[in-house]
């Protein structure tokens, strides 16, 4: 009788388990800096070459292995830390579960040198496809030197569906950025195609953090301390000025190890609701201390999600511990007692006559006589109009979206302004209502896009150049970039090591916070997963669309709410924003006498 159920080779069944481990550089770079932690390094260097395809090297000066250690630990569950399944409730190392260098050594062509300290040789230990292909003895300094070579050389449809090197770059500065921040007691280094990308030396956590972020990040944080019977936090959380719509700068650690927790996370931003706008968040640096046995750590291979015994209970703490932070430094403003430049207060002088203070009044002015006129209120903020005024009428023609079919708006029709943010217009048929701000974005975006393709954007230069500092990962999604900003109207000069210089801005985003507004366009490409090369531009286009756009809470003219419903309806997509946000609905007739 046939069968159809058959053991796989161990050659796939090494790439099928490779694939929980290593999906990309940056998990190569992961185990291996863990690994060197886990040795007791205190120096540890990674060299990358092409973003990790051709090569990724990780020296460290921990522990070292002897010469049948070093052959072991490429074998699948080969661990040096646990021995036992109760183990695992009481981890105190990064790695536990002894897949990660058979998994590498599964998809790559590995190179192991090392060598303990007591012993005067070392071992060379070279394996490829999941075979040692070579042992010997060498010289070597005391320590461990992975070199990991073609990644997914032998499977290449891995290989097929690695990203630009600038974000497979970026995930690897990311996995750094990880361990630097929980062990600022060990020096770290990162070269990338020969250039020193980061230089990290032993320092206290703030300065460590300062390293990483940049110097304006050492203003932003407010210190947390909170210590309970079952949870212990310490570490940072930003401030009321470090709030941002888009932040990269959000870590959670528990027992030493970096981990993901939506749940905690909503715990931290509540701690500021009331304080900061809907939609802005703050930075933190969190670090949880609690018992070993109240934790699994084990539910997934990459070990960046825990489970927790009694998660509830650990959200009030979290949340109280930030919001007592934060009330306690920015519930008051900063007293500043430096009385140099202050004005002379006179001296009391028991001396002098008390004189009776003269009240001065109006004797004719009666409050209940009515024929005083009332004046009105006058508006005195003129501000520039926004837009060019156009005689002709929006396109007879319906407007097409995927919710929503709208009849044409009649020229000049009556428009009403609702709580200054919708627009509400009689159409043909019905009453339209338009998000201004939504609207305002869809026609900037496709004014931005159409300008840099004819390169015809206009730039506003600055009277006063803007410098600031960029961390070294920004400086190096910057300088991907760098021809997109030229593209959408940036002037920014490269003043070296991360410094920048804004000299002009596209046309409309005059007297913003330029700093904030590059720095969010850059963590919109950190997050994103996609190819650079894939709509970057467009992206770009969005970001400045929406820092450049007229906010809701702006009172608009009768005759700037009709330039924009104008240009809106002359775009290709009116109903929608380009990340898929709605900008207008329709109320028609039958559905409005429906609700009478």
């Amino acid at each position: 009788m046939s069968t159809i159920i058959r053991i796989l080779p161990p050659d796939v069944a090494s790439q099928i388990a490779a694939g929980e481990v290593v999906n990309r550089p940056s998990s190569v770079v992961k185990e291996l800096l863990e690994n060197a932690v886990d040795a007791g390094a205190t120096q540890i260097k990674i060299v990358v070459v092409d973003a990790g395809r051709t090569s990724i090297q990780i020296i460290d000066n921990g522990a070292g292995m002897g010469s049948e250690d070093a052959v072991t630990a490429f074998q699948r569950h080969a661990t040096s830390k646990i021995k036992e399944s109760d183990d695992l409730y009481s981890l105190s190392t990064f790695g536990f579960r002894g897949e990660a260098l058979a998994s590498i050594a599964a998809v790559a062509q590995v190179e192991l040198r090392t060598r303990r300290q007591e012993d005067e040789t070392g071992t060379l230990v070279e394996a490829a496809a999941s075979e040692i292909v070579n042992t010997e003895t060498i010289t070597c300094p005391a320590g461990s030197n992975f070199i990991v070579k073609n990644l997914f050389y032998n499977v290449p449809a891995r290989r097929k569906f690695l990203k630009s090197n600038q974000t497979e770059f970026g995930h690897i500065m990311t996995e750094v950025e990880r361990v630097a921040i929980v062990r600022p007691d060990i020096a770290l280094s990162l070269f990338h195609q020969g250039e020193e990308v980061l230089s990290l030396p032993v320092s206290s956590l703030k300065q460590r953090l300062v390293n990483l972020f940049g110097k304006k990040i050492n203003q932003q944080l407010l210190p947390v301390d909170v210590q309970t019977s079952v949870l212990s936090i310490t570490g940072f959380a930003g401030n009321l000025d470090s709030v941002r719509r888009k932040v990269q700068e959000q870590y959670f650690f528990v027992n030493g190890r970096y981990m993901r927790h939506p749940y905690f996370h909503k715990a931290v931003q509540s701690a500021y609701e009331g304080m900061i706008q809907e939609g802005f968040q703050a930075p933190y640096f969190l670090f949880f201390e609690v018992p070993a046995d109240t934790i699994d750590v084990n539910i997934h291979p990459t070990k960046t999600e825990i489970k927790f015994s009694d998660e509830q209970v650990l959200w009030k703490i979290v949340a109280s511990a930030v919001k007592e932070t934060v009330g306690r430094f920015e519930s008051a403003p900063m007293i500043d007692f430096d009385t140099s430049d202050m004005p002379d207060i006179p001296v009391m002088d028991n001396t002098r006559p008390a004189v009776q203070p003269k009240l001065n009044y109006d004797t004719s002015y009666n409050p209940f006589k009515t024929s005083q006129a009332i004046p009105k209120s006058t508006n005195t903020y003129n501000w520039e109009k926004l837009y060019e005024q156009k005689e002709n009428s929006l396109p007879d023609r319906p407007l097409e979206d995927e919710l929503f079919i709208a009849e044409t708006v009649q020229p000049k029709q009556k428009v009403f302004q609702h709580r200054n943010r919708y627009i509400v217009v009689s159409a043909v048929e019905g009453l339209l209502i338009i998000d201004q701000h939504r609207a305002h974005i869809r026609i900037l975006y496709e004014k931005y896009l159409r300008e840099s393709a004819e390169q015809d954007i206009v730039s506003q230069g600055l009277l006063f150049p803007e410098m600031f500092q960029l961390s070294p990962i920004d400086a190096q999604w910057y300088s991907e970039l760098k021809d997109n900003f030229a593209a959408m109207g940036f002037d920014i000069s490269d003043m070296g090591h991360g410094a920048i210089a804004v000299q002009g801005v596209p046309y409309g985003l005059e007297n913003q916070n330029y700093e904030t507004l590059i720095l969010d366009i850059l963590s919109s490409y950190r997050d994103d997963t996609a190819s650079l090369k894939d709509g970057q531009l467009d992206r770009m286009a969005f970001a400045v669309a929406k820092k450049a756009a007229i906010k809701n809470g702006k009172s608009l003219s009768d005759d700037e709410i009709h330039e924009i419903l104008d240009k809106l309806f002359e775009t290709s997509c009116p109903g929608r924003t380009p990340d898929g946000k709605v900008v207008y609905i329709q109320q028609t007739d039958d559905q409005i006498d429906r609700l009478f």
